[in-house]
């Protein structure tokens, strides 16, 4: 018997407010609070809210028999606490279920996992603790930030503790063979592989409103009837694809939530077909083989590469200036500082410097803030820079930039002193306040300003 694995990734970033060079050392304040809040309700009311009902309702219906898995970042995460928290208690809801898995992910969702072991892994940490503080549930399984994944990669996500890890079935790696199977790392025969079928993923994601696609209408009987037609001997299916495709990259009106509703009952009546988690297929199914992947891969266009977020030269700018900062930001206790960072390392950031096209870009251009990679770009680096001078602050690079820190400080606390002393002078020679202050009229005043004080209520006339 087949067995389908679904597994939704859910991830939104914070984004910045237009932040201009001369914000730089005055203002550190960096988020687009308006947007956030609104893009995220959108969503929220159009894609998670729905399709998270009807999840619900079919799990029950179908009496544990529908299972799906779950990749949220800990980014989205915060923001659902911010703007959205009914969508927490919604997931809480499914995981009552047992037939809901959570998966482990960095927290960010970003490419720390390509620069730095020790931040990965603190990442990784900060991500599974939230995700078992909030749903009960310690992730088993991996799925790194757009599916990356390579050899070396794989066998250190196995180090860290997971024995099973998601990434993209890319025809340049697998060849011939076919996704639909459970694989194993050719470093690590111990670390197992599950890979996307990015066909019916993406008919899915992107092709299902299509009118001109020779398939339409992409319907729950029809793709049971193409997964029932497959090889008998493969295995697993594995679609792993955007959550937002419910309601946002495929709108309600396509039909895509009565799609979801009714997949489950297409699926389950063939009685040749059944649904699994991720640590479910670990369990049950035997790598067939090693996948030898030399350099990284991702689920991104259609190279599966890293090209859109490290594409071009804005983007390795951008990039090689924020890890540039990670030692120090290690040294770092502020927590401001930290939460900042992590929130920079988010790879929509990168993503929204690309200057190429492709399929899967419709998902980020959906709420990209910006006009033009370029504008991203120097918004981006305007930030990382203010960032740079804050963490500076903290954490200086060498002995002499620590004294020029401290000349720095003393002269703005000595700035400050003498602003207050200005203020505290111009009080002592108002005439008011010389009144006041010594319990007598002031004889140093204008003729108009007699005027006024003796028909002022309280006063006395002269």
């Amino acid at each position: 018997m087949k067995t389908i694995c679904l597994n939704f990734q859910i991830h939104q970033p914070f984004r910045y407010r237009k932040y201009r060079f001369f914000d730089i050392g005055n203002d550190s304040y960096y988020y687009d609070d308006y947007a956030n809040e609104t893009i995220l309700r959108k969503i929220v009311d159009d894609s998670y809210l729905p399709a998270n009902n009807v999840l619900l309702k079919q799990i029950k219906k179908q009496k544990g028999k529908f299972k799906v898995s779950f990749s949220i970042s800990g980014v989205a995460l915060d923001q659902f606490a911010l703007y959205a928290p009914e969508v927490i208690d919604s997931f809480r809801e499914l995981a009552k279920t047992g037939c809901v898995e959570f998966l482990s992910g960095t927290y960010a969702n970003s490419l720390v996992s390509m620069v730095d072991e020790e931040l990965f892994a603190y990442q990784v940490r900060m991500h599974d603790e939230k995700i078992e503080t909030l749903f009960g549930q310690k992730p088993k399984v991996f799925r790194n930030s757009e599916l990356i994944y390579s050899d070396e990669l794989g066998d250190l996500i196995y180090r860290m503790g997971f024995d099973t890890v998601l990434t993209e079935g890319a025809k340049h790696i697998l060849g011939w063979k076919s996704p639909n199977y459970l694989y194993c790392n050719a470093l690590n025969p111990r670390q197992k592989v599950l890979m996307r079928n990015y066909r019916l993923s993406d008919d899915l994601s992107f092709r299902f409103s299509n009118h001109t696609w020779n398939e339409y209408p992409l319907t729950p009987g029809k793709m049971a009837q193409w997964i029932t037609d497959l090889p008998k001997n493969e295995e697993i299916v594995n679609v792993f694809i955007n959550y937002e495709t419910f309601g946002e990259i495929q709108k309600k009106a396509s039909g895509i939530f009565d799609f979801l509703e009714n997949l489950p009952e297409a699926i389950l009546k063939t009685k040749e077909l059944s649904f699994t988690t991720p640590s479910e297929a670990s369990r049950t199914l035997q790598p067939v083989s090693a996948v030898h992947v030399l350099h990284p891969i991702s689920w991104a266009d259609e190279e599966r590469d890293l090209s859109a977020w490290l594409g071009n030269e804005l983007q390795k700018e951008a990039f090689n200036h924020l890890y540039a900062l990670k030692d120090r930001v290690k040294q770092c206790n502020d927590p401001i500082i930290r939460k900042d960072w992590l929130y920079l390392q988010s790879n929509d950031h990168l993503y929204y410097m690309c200057t190429k096209l492709f399929s899967d870009g419709e998902i980020h251009k959906l709420f990209n803030p910006y006009g033009n990679p370029y504008e991203a770009f120097i918004n981006y680096m305007n930030i990382l820079s203010d960032f740079a001078l804050r963490l500076n602050k903290c954490v200086p690079v060498d002995e002499t930039h620590a004294e020029l820190v401290r000349l720095r400080q003393t002269i703005e606390d000595q700035n400050k002193k003498l602003a207050d002393a200005e203020k505290e002078l111009k009080k002592l020679k108002s005439p008011v306040s010389a009144s006041v202050s010594s319990g007598k009229k002031t004889t140093k005043v204008t003729a108009k300003e007699t005027v006024k004080k003796s028909s002022s209520p309280g006063k006395s006339k002269q």
